[in-house]
Formats: C-alpha cells, structure tokens, sequence
C-alpha cells in the first residue's frame, strides 16, 4: 500500500539491492551449503515451533500407522524460520524421498505435469514459494492433490485432446512467506496448515548452542545470549552471526566465544544490541534527526537515505515496525518513542506542530 501522502515521484534513487546483509532472512549461496550440515534430521531435534511440531507428528505418526502417505503440508511464515528444514523432516519421518523445486520454476502447466509424472509413490514434493507458481499450473495442482490425476493436453485448439494420467499418491509440501496470496481453493486442499513464528531468545540460544557443536566452535551462555538478543527472532540469522562471530574469535581471541567477543563482533559488523544493522539505524536516523520523528512520505524518507523505495519499504520497515520502533499511517511514517530511546536522542516537544514542528524550521 502506498503511505506517501503526496504519492509515488518519479526521481527516485537507484540505490544498491541489499542482498548482501548479515540480517537478512533469506538464504544466500553461503546459507545454502552451510545449512545443510546445521539443519535438524528428525522432529525431536528440531528447536523451537511447539505446536506445528507437535501437530505435525501425530499427522506423520498416524499416517505411518496406516500405512499411506502423509497428507498435503502447507507451512506459512517468514524466511529464516525453518520451512524448509521441516519439509526434509517430513520426508525423513516417512522414510521417502524428496523432490525440491520452487513456484518461480513452474511457470506452465507442463512444467508441474513432468514434474508429479515423474514422481515416486510416497514421495514428498516440496513446493517453496508456492503462491508464486503460474495461474495454469496451480489449477493442474488442485486436481493433483484430490485425485492423484492431471490431464495433459495434446495438440491445440479444436483438435486438442486432453489424455488423463494417474499419478502415485504423493505428499505435497507448499512453503510461503505470504499466505494471503494463495487462492482459497489452493488452500483448503492441504490437510494440515502450519504457521512458523518467530523464535523467542531463549530458543535460539539452544539453536546457537547446538550450531557451535557441530561447527565445533567453543560458546559459553552469556555469549549465546548476546548473538540470540541481535537475531531477530530467526535462527537462519542466528548462524549466520555465529559464523561471522566465530572468525572474529578465530583471528582476534583464543577461538572460544563469550559475551564480549560476542559483542565487539557484532559491533565490527554493525549490528546493534537490537539487531538492527547500518540500513536500519539509516532510516531511523534520517526519520529523527531530519524530520523530527515524522510524519514523513515514504518515497521522500527514501531519498533522504539513498537507497531505492522498495528497499525501504520491503528490506528495513518491516523489521522495525515488528519491534515498534516505526509506525506506518495516513499521513506517512512516524517514529515511536522507542526509537528516540534507541538511537539516545530527545524527541521535539509536544508543543511544536506542523511544518516547523515537522522539519525544525
């Protein structure tokens, strides 16, 4: 939604994509590898997400105990949280294979239809980002996942043919960050729906510990408390910063992490006490120190940082309106009271208004 009062401008900036950031959620080629030797192999490893792993096993059990596949998965939440982590359980537990491919790469109707023809009985297939998948090949899927059918057209126009073909009856993960973009009929096909939330502190300090196991780095608890209090609640950032934290320890200490290492890292990474990094503490700054804490119009806050709109937008606000430190209105966006606190400064008085209360003319 568009919070610019006076609308979208046209002499935006073309600021660098931020793809590169120590506390963003989603993976990056780094991520990929490491992941895979940090991820958990079965539920009863896995940390965090009580009540979607509790549901989850008495779905897997039961399924197990009557001798078919497990029904159609839908696991919904931000980047970083573990869906995808959770779709190899699934398959561990069931003791099938597993087929990962992603909605961007499904972009026709015969891309799905060589995908599930191809497909094992009992297979998992994980499906990440799934409300991004073409309109055509999510109407083959509907009929896949009721009927463990698709019909492949053959020819076109008056001529064309439609030949039905029987697929094995499969279990079907779908993982995305934005449920309310799947169409309803989508939705009401997976049995069970689970919603990945964010990660208390505690639970990321177990989610460090176990990481510095198998990454054989040594921790002690005030230094995991440190690394999990800037992870913004996701444990993909958590290690992530434990790795960063561990090449500080590796070359400026003895190797072993504690709180101070911990924080002299963190601070060599620009990452603050409350996770937010340069980008972040940018945009606050800009919104205090030049607009007197707003309100302020999102595309004009942009310029005022140097980086793009959709950067501001859709890499910073979020983070900071979760931790109540921006707050998007009508008018634009406005800075809470926290985020004076934050960044040590003294919010205007309550008694200047408008255009000089606004910018301190």
């Amino acid at each position: 939604m568009n919070w610019d009062e006076t609308g979208p401008e046209t002499d935006e900036p073309t600021g660098p994509v931020l793809d590169d950031r120590l506390v963003d959620a989603d993976a990056d080629g780094e991520d990929t590898a490491v992941e895979a030797a940090l991820r958990p192999k079965d539920l009863e490893e896995f940390v965090g997400q009580e009540k979607v792993r509790e549901q989850l096993d008495l779905v897997l059990k039961a399924a197990r105990a009557r001798g078919a596949t497990a029904d159609h998965v839908l696991l919904s939440g931000a980047p970083g949280l573990g869906k995808t982590t959770l779709s190899m359980i699934i398959a561990a537990e069931m003791n099938a294979p597993i087929r990962i491919t992603s909605g961007p790469a499904i972009q026709h109707a015969g891309d799905l239809a060589a995908i599930l023809s191809s497909l094992q009985e009992g297979e998992v297939l994980f499906l990440d980002e799934i409300h991004r998948m073409s309109r055509p090949a999510e109407e083959m899927l509907y009929m896949a996942m009721e009927d463990f059918r698709v019909d492949v057209i053959v020819g076109k126009g008056p001529g064309a043919t439609a030949i039905p073909l029987e697929l094995p009856p499969f279990t079907l993960v779908g993982a995305t960050t934005r449920a309310g973009l799947l169409p309803p009929p989508l939705r009401d096909r997976f049995g069970f729906t689970g919603h990945m939330e964010f990660y208390a502190p505690a639970e990321l300090e177990r989610v460090i510990h176990r990481s510095a196991r198998l990454l054989d780095v040594g921790i002690d608890v005030e230094g995991a408390a440190e690394i999990a209090g800037r992870s913004r609640g996701t444990p993909r950032i958590a290690n992530r910063l434990l790795r960063r934290v561990r090449d500080y320890a590796q070359v400026k200490a003895e190797g072993t992490i504690d709180r101070e290492i911990a924080m002299a890292a963190l601070k060599v990474y620009e990452v603050d006490a409350r996770g937010l990094d340069r980008l972040d503490r940018a945009v606050l700054g800009a919104l205090l120190k030049l607009f007197g804490g707003g309100p302020v119009g999102l595309s004009t806050l942009a310029v005022a940082v140097g980086e793009e709109r959709e950067t501001v937008e859709e890499v910073a606000e979020p983070f900071l309106v979760r931790e109540g430190l921006l707050a998007r209105t009508p008018r634009g966006r406005v800075a809470t009271p926290a985020a004076w606190a934050h960044l040590g400064l003294v919010p205007p008085q309550q008694g200047a208004k408008g255009q000089q209360g606004l910018f301190g003319a």
